[in-house]
C-alpha cells in the first residue's frame, strides 16, 4: 500500500479539489514560458526591436550632412528633436510602432491564445486539468497583457540604446518649450511606455474574443489583424468623425501629451477609459462564448 492510499480513510469519497492560488500561479507561469519560448513570439519581438534601429539609422543618415534636424521626411512632431537628444528616439519609435507593428504583434498572440490550442488539439486536455474555463481564459488574457508590456518595453529599450549610441543625451525640451532634466525625461519615457502598453489592452481583449470563435489559430490571427487595419482606416476618414472617438485606436497617440508641461491629461484619460471599456466588453463576450463552447477535440 502506498503512502497516499494509507493516508485516505477506508470508504472516503474522492472529492475533486478546487485549484489553489499556487496552482493558478503555476498555470500562469507555464503559459508565460510557453508563449515567450515560441519562435513566432521571439520573431515578433525581434521585428519590434529592429524598428527603432532603422529609424535611428535613417535619421542619422538624413542629418549626417550637418543639417539641424530630420524634418525632410515628416513623421511625429518630435522626430526633429532626435538629433538634439537621443531620448526622443524612444518617443518616435513608440509613435512609429503603435499604429501597426505593436497592435499587429498583440493581435497575433491574442488571436492564437485559444484558437491555437484548439487547432493543435491541446485545449481539451488543458480543460481536463482543474483549471476551469474561466481560470484558463483569464490566464490567457493575463499572458497577452504581459506580452503587451514586454513588447512595448522592447521597443523603448531598443530605442534608448540606439539613441544613446547615435545621438547626444541630456536635458530635453518638452513640446511646450520648457526644459526638464534627463532623469525626469527618463521617468516620462517609462510612463509613456506603460501608457502605450495599456493602450493595447483593448486590442488584446478583441483578439481573445476572436480566438474563441474559431478553432483555427491562423484564421483568428488573420481576422484580428484585419479588424485592426479596418479600424485604422475608419479612423482616417473625415466623414466618419462622429464615430471615431469610439474607435480603440483614436487616442493612441495621446501619450505625446506626457511631453507637455504641464501634462495635458484629458485625451490620456479618454484613451485609458476607452481601452477599459473595450477590455470589459470583449472580455465578457470572450467569457460568454468560451464557457458555453462545445470543445470535443
Amino acid at each position: 500500500m502506498s503512502r497516499v492510499e494509507a493516508a485516505v480513510p477506508a470508504g472516503a469519497v474522492d472529492v475533486p479539489r478546487r485549484p489553489g492560488p499556487l496552482w493558478t500561479f503555476g498555470l500562469l507561469r507555464s503559459e508565460l514560458v510557453t508563449t515567450f519560448r515560441r519562435w513566432r513570439t521571439l520573431a515578433l519581438l525581434g521585428v519590434l526591436a529592429a524598428v527603432p534601429v532603422l529609424v535611428g539609422i535613417a535619421v542619422r543618415i538624413e542629418t549626417g550632412d550637418g543639417s539641424p534636424d530630420g524634418r525632410g521626411g515628416g513623421g511625429p512632431a518630435f522626430i526633429s528633436q532626435i538629433t538634439n537628444n537621443g531620448l526622443f528616439l524612444v518617443f518616435t519609435a513608440l509613435a512609429a510602432t503603435l499604429p501597426f507593428f505593436l497592435p499587429m504583434a498583440i493581435g497575433v498572440v491574442a488571436g492564437d491564445a485559444i484558437a491555437g490550442e484548439a487547432g493543435a488539439g491541446t485545449l481539451r486536455y488543458l480543460l481536463v486539468a482543474p483549471a476551469g474555463r474561466t481560470r484558463l481564459l483569464l490566464t490567457k488574457y493575463a499572458t497577452t497583457i504581459a506580452f503587451c508590456l514586454v513588447a512595448t518595453l522592447v521597443v523603448a529599450a531598443s530605442a534608448m540604446l540606439v539613441g544613446a549610441l547615435l545621438f547626444p543625451l541630456g536635458d530635453l525640451t518638452t513640446i511646450s518649450g520648457t526644459r526638464i532634466t534627463f532623469a525626469e525625461g527618463l521617468g516620462r519615457a517609462a510612463l509613456i511606455a506603460l501608457v502605450v502598453a495599456a493602450s493595447l489592452t483593448g486590442v488584446a481583449a478583441l483578439g481573445l474574443f476572436v480566438s474563441t470563435l474559431t478553432g483555427s489559430g491562423i484564421a483568428a490571427m488573420a481576422t484580428t489583424v484585419g479588424l485592426l487595419i479596418t479600424v485604422q482606416i475608419l479612423d482616417q476618414i473625415p466623414q466618419l468623425h462622429a464615430i471615431q472617438p469610439y474607435l480603440f485606436s483614436h487616442y493612441w497617440l495621446s501619450f505625446a501629451d506626457l511631453l507637455r508641461e504641464p501634462v495635458y491629461w484629458d485625451d490620456l484619460v479618454r484613451n485609458l477609459g476607452l481601452q477599459g471599456l473595450y477590455a470589459a466588453v470583449f472580455g465578457t463576450a470572450a467569457w460568454a462564448r468560451f464557457t458555453t463552447k462545445d470543445i470535443s477535440t
